[in-house]
């Protein structure tokens, strides 16, 4: 074998299982030491417990050698984001507020459905408290760092699961997105991932972030996603959200042509003031690439304007309900950060958040009638590459200042389109710059397809972090 068993992505990993030319006990014991041997460096994981992954990981060969996996996904390692509660491990949510035995006797929907699929949970993913902030460090986990720089951050709010992908800790993770927390860390750390449709990934419980919240995938490749979609797309009667279940098989789907798509091209969304020059050029050039492939481009910006008051009020609201009547001693425990949010929340009047509901229905209902016109749009995933550790924004140092750098992901949050961030390049100075690929409601499996066409067309997923 060309590669070592941690380099290894999913679908290389489920045809060699198939094939008995190597074992899920090799590649989890291979995943765990590599986690031993790195990780303090990183923080992507808070939470290991080998002796159970090591028995999955013999239940799973054991269903191999009978010829009887549970799916192609039985034995493959996969982390969970310390969101997502998980059966038997304590779910902190990067918070000293949070009973560690809560929900101990729980899984996530998510989390239920890897087991029954086989796969090995490898260990939970660290996240800023609550998953407040699109940057990975909290009082109780510290900082995450991103393995292309130690000095920079992976991003967030699922900074636990890009940092672990991209060192090449396990093949696959899932993360949540509120606010672009699968989508910023894909793109500061040269990984995959896409934020479903609202709906489509079920979970439980719910966040407290309301209908802003997602679940969904991410890894190193398109394909390995769409596997990690079939598994965790289906149903669960707990989410009274979800969307009726569509036997979808994504990773077969997946090659489509883009010839004929019709694709909007927005550089801007008509707000966002502060993009990087170099972002600008790497996400004109990823543009072009769609036309190569015979896709109908067009510069254009969707209608609406900047919904980030909106967003705002409702985040704000969110912390405030989940946190906002903790006793002090409690709350003298949060991230500052977090703490001056849930204060700003609670000032939030029924008047205004209601008021920001229906600004929310005007901007997803212009954001649909414009997609009836185009299949995909693109717009760059963020303004900014990777910056320090321990800063909330490179632009500005203010509770609000992380917004400034994520202008292109919190809108599809508020209209619950389906989004991806894919790799499309590296700044000079070495960081991951991602692509973002909008699809029409509902169309998961468009999204993974030209996010696949694209990967194929320009190919960034073998490169790797020195060291790592």
């Amino acid at each position: 074998m060309a590669k070592e068993p941690h380099e290894m992505t999913a679908s290389e990993l489920s045809a060699l299982f198939a094939s008995r030319d190597i074992s899920p006990v090799e590649v989890t014991e291979a995943c765990l030491t590599r986690i031993e041997g790195l990780d303090a460096g990183i923080n992507a994981f808070c939470h290991m417990d080998p002796e159970t992954s090591r028995a999955q990981a013999e239940a799973s060969e054991a269903r191999w050698l009978a010829g009887e996996p549970l799916s192609p996904l039985d034995g493959v390692p996969v982390a969970v984001k310390d969101l997502l509660v998980t059966k038997g491990w304590p779910t902190r949510r990067g918070s000293y507020t949070v009973d560690p035995n809560a929900y101990i006797d729980t899984d996530a929907p998510t989390v239920a459905r890897l087991r029954e699929a086989g796969a090995v949970l490898i260990g939970k993913t660290t996240t800023p408290e609550f998953g407040w902030k699109g940057s990975t460090d909290s009082p109780l986990t510290g900082i995450t760092r991103n393995p292309w720089n130690k000095t920079k951050t992976p991003g967030g709010s699922s900074g636990g699961s890009s940092a672990g992908l991209a060192a090449r800790f396990c093949p696959l993770a899932l993360g949540t997105d509120g606010g672009g927390s699968i989508r910023i860390p894909a793109s500061f750390t040269n990984t995959y991932g896409l934020k479903p449709s609202f709906g489509r990934v079920p979970a439980y419980p719910l966040s407290p972030f309301g209908t802003l919240a997602h679940v969904g995938p991410m890894s190193r490749t398109v394909l390995d996603s769409a596997m990690l979609m079939n598994v965790i797309a289906k149903p669960d009667a707990r989410d009274w959200y979800s969307l009726p279940y569509e036997p979808t098989d994504y990773a077969a789907g997946i090659e489509r042509p883009l010839a004929g798509k019709r694709i909007a091209f927005s550089p801007r969304m008509g707000f966002a003031q502060r993009v990087l020059p170099e972002i600008d050029t790497l996400a004109a050039a990823a543009a072009k690439r769609f036309e190569q492939l015979g896709a109908h481009v067009e510069q254009v910006d969707p209608p609406g304007g900047d919904p980030g008051a909106t967003f705002r009020t409702l985040w704000w609201s969110g912390a405030a309900a989940a946190l906002g009547d903790l006793p002090e001693e409690q709350k003298a425990k949060l991230d500052p950060g977090l703490r001056r949010m849930t204060e700003e929340g609670m000032a939030i009047s029924k008047k205004d958040y209601l008021s920001a509901m229906l600004a929310r229905g005007a901007y997803g209902s212009a954001m649909r009638q414009f997609m009836e016109k185009y299949d995909f749009l693109l717009t760059p995933q963020l303004a900014t590459t990777a910056f320090d550790v321990g800063q909330l924004s490179p632009l500005d140092d203010d509770g609000r200042a992380w917004m400034a750098w994520t202008p292109f992901t919190v809108p599809f949050n508020l209209t619950q389109q389906p989004a991806a961030s894919v790799p499309c390049g590296f700044s000079s100075d070495g960081l991951p710059v991602g692509l973002q690929i909008v699809g029409k409601m509902f169309d998961d499996a468009g999204v993974l397809a030209a996010s696949f066409a694209y990967e194929m067309a320009d190919p960034h997923f073998d490169k790797t972090p020195k060291g790592f």
